[in-house]
């Protein structure tokens, strides 16, 4: 099989052409700029491993990686919406075997899972438009495929029914398209809220043993308190269950899109569990790429601190992202996916340093001042006002409608050692 798909910025001009090519199991794809992009004053590179240049550029795929490149593989479904995905093939395929047309019951491709993805709530700004002039995936006539607010006790339904293994074909071809966001295994929904802005439902999951999407919205609402540009979360009421509710950052206005990667992208990397990447080097492409660069670099500290004080074990190159500025200029997106995680081992999946490893200390934070260029008088500033939002971490809970109950599993993230370490730092 061999498909070609244009690939487009929003609602403006065609920047590219991506090329899929199915042989067997064998995948492979490779990526070309439009030469009117090229031409273009307001050009920019997708991403250091798609540098502005005319010909086909292709992408060797890894072991476990996507076979596209990776500016193309942050838009692809995160790892719920692949699960809704293919629970909705299976149940395809077992209609056509009922129906004797076991042939057409062909297995999903890479291809298929990207082009699954609907094309209102695709994470960025890229769209995909088939040889049919259609854009993937495009909604059907008459049908919304990103919800209004008021249907989100639907979509938890379906989703918790989904968890539990009970689904209906009604379920997956209503969240179909639906259960995409900014990445993660969690049940999940993208929404337009009461005020028309696209946002992320984030569903509490039938196994929890705490109250994780409280947790979330309250670790986003800290870190707006400790000085950290973080995405803007509420907490709303669905069928007397706690939703997070997460304006996307990647739309502005009336929805117009703005481009999106994420930090393995900008570092042109792949993440696997066995990769070791650290922050000192999102310092290194910020300084090469930022539109502010010591602006990003000192906040890029601040949400170190932050991690280390509310233990966000699950900091991966994935959840840091950059939103795109002008030409090949970038910024640090606002923060998202920060959860404290009373149970986990207290270390960073993002390194600091190579010298310090995962080691999560307010002592291994401050050792890097000097390659992050902050002067120690300003590093004790910024320390002072991550703690002193932190410390409030009971208050701030209680605030969202939090009962004791539901913060008390909550603890052991916010009250450790390295309270006493930044109090002694300041």
């Amino acid at each position: 099989m061999k498909r070609t798909i244009d690939v487009v910025l929003g609602d403006g001009p065609q920047i590219g052409t991506l090329r899929y090519d199915l042989q067997g199991r064998r995948e492979n794809a490779a990526f070309e700029y439009a030469a009117d992009w090229l031409g273009d004053r307001a050009r920019f590179a997708l991403g250091p491993t798609l540098p502005l240049q005319g010909g086909l550029q292709f992408h060797r795929k890894s072991k476990e990686g996507s076979p596209f490149h990776a500016a193309v593989a942050d838009t692809e479904p995160d790892g719920w919406a692949k699960r809704v995905i293919m629970r909705d093939h299976v149940k395809h395929r077992q209609e056509l075997r009922r129906e004797g047309k076991e042939a057409e019951a062909q297995p999903l491709n890479a291809l298929d899972y990207l082009l699954a993805v609907d094309d209102i709530s695709r994470v960025g700004a890229l769209r995909f438009r088939d040889e049919d002039n259609v854009f993937q995936r495009a909604h059907g006539e008459g049908r919304r495929k990103a919800p209004p607010f008021i249907e989100l006790g639907h979509l938890l339904s379906a989703s918790r029914a989904l968890e539990a293994n009970r689904e209906t074909a009604a379920d997956l071809a209503y969240l179909r398209g639906r259960g995409t966001s900014l990445g993660g295994m969690r049940p999940k929904c993208t929404v337009v809220d009461e005020d028309g802005a696209l946002s992320i439902g984030k569903f509490p999951s039938i196994t929890d043993e705490r109250a994780v999407t409280k947790g979330e919205v309250l670790a986003l609402t800290l870190a707006k308190q400790a000085g950290i540009n973080a995405a803007a979360a509420r907490i709303v009421e669905s069928e007397n269950l706690p939703v997070a509710l997460i304006r996307r950052f990647d739309r502005r206005g009336r929805g117009d899109r703005i481009m999106y990667i994420s930090a393995a992208t900008m570092l042109g990397v792949e993440v696997t569990e066995a990769d070791n990447h650290t922050y000192t080097e999102i310092v290194d492409a910020i300084r090469v790429h930022g539109a502010e660069v010591q602006t990003d670099i000192e906040e890029l500290w601040r949400r170190i601190a932050f991690s280390i004080l509310i233990t966000n074990t699950d900091d991966h190159l994935r959840n840091h992202g950059f939103l795109h500025e002008d030409r090949e200029f970038w910024r640090l997106s606002p923060a998202f996916d920060i959860n404290p995680s009373p149970e986990r081992v207290r270390e960073l999946k993002t390194w600091i340093s190579e010298d310090v490893g995962p080691e999560m200390t307010i002592d291994a934070l401050m050792s890097v001042i000097a390659y992050f260029r902050i002067k120690p008088a300003r590093a004790k500033e910024i320390l002072s006002e991550v703690a002193h939002a932190v410390d409030n971490w009971h208050g701030a809970g209680r605030g969202l409608g939090m009962s004791d109950e539901e913060l008390e599993p909550f603890a052991d993230a916010f009250e450790h050692s390295e309270r006493a370490a930044v109090r002694k730092a300041i």
